[in-house]
């Protein structure tokens, strides 16, 4: 016999933390992502390819691109406004999350924070309206965690720049207009913006993927690209500018991480409820129900930590070390999530009939990606300690 239920976060009061508008934007999203995204996201991922031009376009109309920053076009939403879209978002599929915030939060966020003012009003209204498609190329073949070792090398020649070098993993690099490109100069790691039609750019996809297929995931080959002086971004000089950018998109997946794991949780809830065993709901036997109890648990927990980084966020209080617990806790937490879901739907969770398996598998990437749990572990243990275990 089965009796109401209520939703996961309804236990931790969540809608109540939230403002009038930051409910509005939240369900926004989740319509959307109900109308368009959920009935096509199993046919993406199964074939591999995510219809990227038209998405940015729909997504750039209902203001979610760059959402959170100011002028030029953009929302200027809160931070915590913006991690809810995250949030629904990354229910329906972790590359529809990274779509959006490589786009608002590395490339755009980057011209931003450190273009020009010509660079910003070049770009920044275009890509806000899903009309130019940016990527960022930080991450080498051979150097992720260890951005320092970076090989691409930018020289000058007479007035212009000319890029050689090779980034991998870029999300939205084959279907991109342009690239933040981060480079070795002789005055430093500096950015450019390189037109990907520019001659010498060249990328391709990454075949056979596991993980993130219903996203765009590219290697960018630049063979002597020649850029003019106005390319460069003025304003970052070093690692810190790539950096900062990283730090955008973490906050991001801090709270889209959850949304997976929301997404999981709510259709094992569903199944179990209706799955008979030994003549009787699945979702009567108290395994379950402590599966269940325990995953919800740090569901809510990972939120209340999500909203409380937003709030530091949006006070211009927040620390890079903080990001990296929200990202180290609630990244772990969700996969463990969805890897218990997984059990509890037994050998129907191996299917695309159900989210729950390739939520699991895109969230292996997202344990990875903008920093691994061991980097941020050791982030969060310098910071405890004031000691150092990495160089860099």
């Amino acid at each position: 016999m089965t009796g109401e239920a209520v939703r996961p976060l309804e236990l931790f009061g969540v809608d109540g933390l939230l403002t009038e508008e930051e409910r509005a934007i939240r369900d926004t999203v989740r319509a959307f992502g109900a109308k368009e995204l959920r009935p096509n996201i199993a046919e993406w991922y199964r074939s591999g390819e995510l219809p990227v031009p038209e998405l940015a376009r729909k997504l750039g109309g209902l203001g979610l691109l760059g959402m959170h920053l100011k002028g030029h076009g953009c929302a200027g939403a809160g931070a915590v406004a913006y991690g809810m879209a995250c949030f629904e978002l990354e229910s329906v599929d972790s590359g529809l999350r990274s779509l959006v915030s490589v786009q608002g939060s590395l490339a755009m966020y980057a011209i931003w924070a450190y273009g020009s003012d010509e660079q910003k009003d070049e770009w920044l209204p275009a890509m806000a309206a899903g009309e130019r498609i940016g990527c960022f190329g930080l991450t080498e073949p051979d150097f992720g965690s260890n951005p320092a070792g970076m090989r691409t090398a930018a020289r000058r020649d007479g007035g212009d720049w000319v890029l050689n070098g090779t980034k991998m993993w870029i999300t939205n690099g084959a279907v991109a207009d342009v690239a933040v490109v981060w480079a070795r100069t002789d005055d430093g790691v500096r950015g450019f913006l390189v037109p990907t039609a520019t001659p010498g750019v060249g990328a391709r996809d990454v075949a056979e993927k596991l993980s993130l297929r219903a996203s765009v995931t590219s290697e960018l080959v630049l063979e002597d690209v020649r850029l003019p002086a106005a390319a460069m971004l003025p304003g970052a000089r070093g690692l810190s500018g790539p950096l900062g950018c990283l730090n955008e998109a973490r906050f991001g997946i801090v709270f889209g991480a959850l949304g997976a794991a929301l997404d999981c949780l709510e259709t094992t809830i569903a199944y179990a409820r209706e799955r008979v065993v030994f003549d009787r709901p699945l979702a009567g036997f108290q395994l379950t129900q402590q599966k269940f109890a325990n995953m919800a648990l740090e569901l809510g927990k990972g939120m209340l930590l999500a909203l409380r980084l937003g709030r530091l966020k949006e006070a211009g209080e927040v620390t890079s070390e903080q990001v990296s617990v929200g990202k180290l806790n609630n990244v772990r937490e969700a996969l463990a999530i969805a890897r218990e879901c997984r059990t509890i739907l037994g050998a129907n969770g191996i299917t695309l009939e159900y989210p729950v398996l390739r939520h699991a598998n895109n969230l292996e990437s997202v344990l990875t990606y903008e920093g691994t749990s061991e980097v941020h572990s050791l982030v969060i243990g310098k910071a405890l300690t004031g000691v150092a275990a990495f160089s860099g």
